[in-house]
């Protein structure tokens, strides 16, 4: 359970902006926006969706930051509700679509920050998927680095020894004497080199990326969208709170993203298909040996093509767009150049901060944080 997997984690007190009201866009303005979201994808050619919390909360999962969030709860003492586990928990329409446009080659890469397993679990091939902050159904060998499916949740969270010897030999590897841990991140953890590498570089080279039920608070996945607005893609943002990267944003949808993606499905005229357990990996690894991890030829392959398009070019340094309707959801935030893309963000709050807060119209003020004590961001 997400709650579980919360309490897991080390002690650290500034979790980001929570518990910010929800905005829903009217159904006529939600419609158009839809259209133009279709638009959008079948006009590119490389896009990429980066995917948080709010596409699980369908499943019984909370998320951390909404108004019920678990973050948001556990600063009044409380918990969430609803809090199906980990283990019991099926994978959402949202979850589903992209599996879906992966193999219809509309979308051609996830970049995701849940640790859920429900990505794993719809079939989504690992080939198309980054998961930034681990996965609660993959344990990692602390040698060889490979990463090999659980039939279910790990019980440790942190990059913990489960003393079970590694299995590379089984899937065509040499012998390995490692031992295999979680592979779910804690605060102070680096990110997966090869995952983030994927991330960043698919995010490079997109015309369109797409979040769908993210903040984008944590970084460096908060500002990896940024990357393709940088070098002259569209970004869409579909999440029911506000963002610091609003006004970077080529199109704004406040709406829940189930409903956003199967309207878009509907205009592509392409079907939705349901979770099937043949596709489900987790239930193939109480029978089999299941490796999950990212084929180096295929990093150095996109290594390949993000060089041939992005080396030499001038990213764009001011994204902010002058012409968004002032009716949309908008945040002051300044264009944070993020050097520092091995951690997950730990927000060092200086004395000297901005107060973060909501102001009377329910729009998001931001402060000015640190990472690690060495650059200023935004949170």
């Amino acid at each position: 359970m997400s709650c579980n997997y919360a309490e897991g984690l080390s002690p650290y007190e500034h979790k980001g902006i929570l518990g910010v009201p929800e905005k829903f866009e009217p159904l006529e303005k939600f419609n158009k926006k839809c259209d133009l979201l279709a638009q959008y994808i079948s006009q590119s050619k490389h896009v990429v969706v980066h995917t948080g919390a709010g596409i699980s909360t369908s499943a019984g999962i909370p998320d951390f930051r909404g108004p019920n969030g678990v973050w948001t709860l556990e600063k009044q003492g409380k918990k969430p509700s609803t809090n199906v586990s980990f283990a019991d928990a099926k994978p959402t329409k949202t979850h589903m679509i992209l599996k879906k446009l992966v193999e219809c080659n509309k979308v051609q890469y996830v970049v995701s920050q849940n640790i859920d397993g429900l990505h794993l679990k719809s079939g989504l091939s690992r080939k198309h998927l980054a998961e930034l902050h681990g996965n609660m159904f993959v344990d990692e060998c602390n040698v060889c680095k490979r990463q090999f499916v659980r039939n279910r949740p790990v019980e440790t969270v942190g990059k913990k020894c489960s003393g079970v010897p590694c299995a590379a030999e089984h899937v065509g590897g040499r012998p390995c004497r490692g031992r295999l841990y979680d592979g779910v991140l804690d605060w102070e953890h680096s990110l997966p080199d090869n995952d983030l590498l994927m991330a960043e570089w698919h995010s490079s080279i997109a015309d369109l990326s797409i979040c769908l039920g993210t903040t984008l608070q944590i970084i460096p996945s908060g500002n990896l969208p940024l990357e393709t607005a940088k070098y002259g893609g569209k970004l869409v943002i579909c999440n029911l709170q506000p963002t610091k990267h609003d006004n970077k944003a080529d199109l704004v949808i406040n709406y829940y993203v189930d409903d956003i993606l199967e309207k878009v499905m509907n205009i592509l005229g392409l079907d939705i298909p349901t979770y099937n357990e043949a596709d489900d990996l987790s239930k193939m690894a109480e029978s089999a040996i299941i490796d999950w991890t990212i084929n180096r030829k295929d990093v150095l392959a996109l290594e390949k093509i993000f060089k041939a398009k992005c080396k030499g070019v001038k990213k764009k340094r001011s994204l902010i767009k002058s012409k968004r309707n002032s009716a949309e959801p908008s945040t002051n935030s300044n264009d944070d150049e993020v050097d520092d893309k091995s951690k997950i963000i730990k927000l060092e709050v200086q004395e000297n901060s901005i107060t973060e807060g909501i102001t009377a119209n329910g729009d998001v003020k931001t402060e000015s944080v640190e990472q690690n004590g060495t650059e200023q961001n935004q949170g």
